[in-house]
């Protein structure tokens, strides 16, 4: 079969190449992948600047939906012909400090699918059982692609962050993972200003739609104005930092009141520069957020069981795996919101 390859360290290196059938250990499950979608990490990985242990060559890839094609000894609660979704850490070690706290997205020894262990960007990927998660009745393959960044958006908001009902919540960046936070936003009744670039009027107009109270183009005049214009000139109670870029961590600090909250939630790919003396003159509570946890899961699978977020308004382009170079450059340029690529053997 074929797959997309990060096939050695260094920019670039990445090419659709013949891979090996996934082996089957005990405990895993052999998933046929029906839809598979292009995270910013993945851009990173082509880039190499991502601070996640990677081993090359890889088949990249981590979002994804498919069903059970076989299964090894030892998988219980799982049939062939399940309708699936999966958490991307296929090992951890069970033992550490986070591990026994639940928090399996900080395990000391944790490898992630896409980055050490070989990932969706192909027709099939093996899976260890604990890690998968059926599909609520109802919701399509393509929709379920992008549980796993649903359950990172979860545990930002709900399980970081705290938002309460009545706060306004000021998102910096409306990718993928700004644009599911907004709706995890509105389904904890918080209030949701989403702020973006000129680059991302269309993304901005989906925020719209999908529940923003306000959409902010940060290059068509005051956005920290605007904010105090809607919060009797405090600011705004939470800020979640989506955009994974200096400027927008810059703004972010701006924009929270006093006492307010921010959660880190982009990846910069590299250190940055930021006024960090504003947490402490403003006692800002500032924290991070990283990938999600089976908590994070269970509650994300329920929201777009009862329809309360909508993860396949945020598709918007179907690319052939040999024309991902395509797919990866409409993410980058912000041409594209969602992109999945088509993995699947013809």
């Amino acid at each position: 079969m074929r797959g997309l390859v990060k096939y050695a360290r260094g920019p670039g290196n990445v090419a659709v190449r013949e891979v090996p059938e996934p082996a089957l250990s005990d405990g895993e499950v052999l998933v046929e992948i029906e839809a598979t979608g292009i995270c910013g990490s993945d851009l990173h990985i082509l880039e190499d600047r991502i601070e996640i242990p990677i081993r090359v060559p890889v088949v990249m890839g981590h979002e994804f939906s498919g069903r059970i094609v076989d299964r090894g000894k030892d998988v219980s609660g799982l049939g062939v012909g399940d309708a699936v979704t999966a958490m991307p850490s296929v090992f951890i070690c069970g033992a550490c400090r986070f591990c026994r706290a639940g928090a399996h997205n900080l395990c000391m020894q944790r490898k992630s699918m896409g980055y050490w262990h070989h990932g969706s960007f192909a027709p099939r990927v093996s899976v260890p059982g604990r890690c998968v998660h059926r599909l609520p009745a109802g919701l399509g393959f393509r929709a379920a692609a992008l549980a796993e960044p649903l359950a990172c958006a979860v545990h930002a908001v709900t399980e970081m962050t705290g938002v309460s009902a009545g706060d306004l919540v000021a998102i910096v960046g409306p990718g993928s993972i700004g644009l599911l936070c907004l709706q995890v936003v509105t389904a904890e009744g918080g209030r949701a200003v989403v702020l973006g670039t000129a680059v991302d009027q269309r993304r901005l107009e989906l925020a719209r739609r999908l529940g923003a109270e306000v959409i902010v183009n940060v290059d068509d005049g005051d956005a920290v104005a605007r904010v105090a214009e809607l919060t009797e000139g405090y600011g705004a109670d939470v800020v979640l930092e989506c955009s994974g870029s200096p400027s927008g961590a810059s703004l972010s600090l701006e924009l929270v009141r006093k006492q307010g909250k921010l959660t880190q939630v982009g990846l910069f790919g590299g250190p940055i520069s930021m006024d960090l003396g504003q947490v402490a003159v403003k006692e800002i509570r500032f924290t991070g957020s990283f990938g999600q946890r089976a908590t994070s899961w269970r509650r994300a699978l329920q929201l777009v069981a009862r329809r309360a977020v909508d993860t396949g308004a945020l598709i918007t382009h179907d690319i052939p795996i040999d024309d991902w170079r395509r797919g990866f450059d409409l993410s980058a340029r912000s041409e594209g919101i969602k992109v999945l690529l088509d993995v699947k053997e013809r």
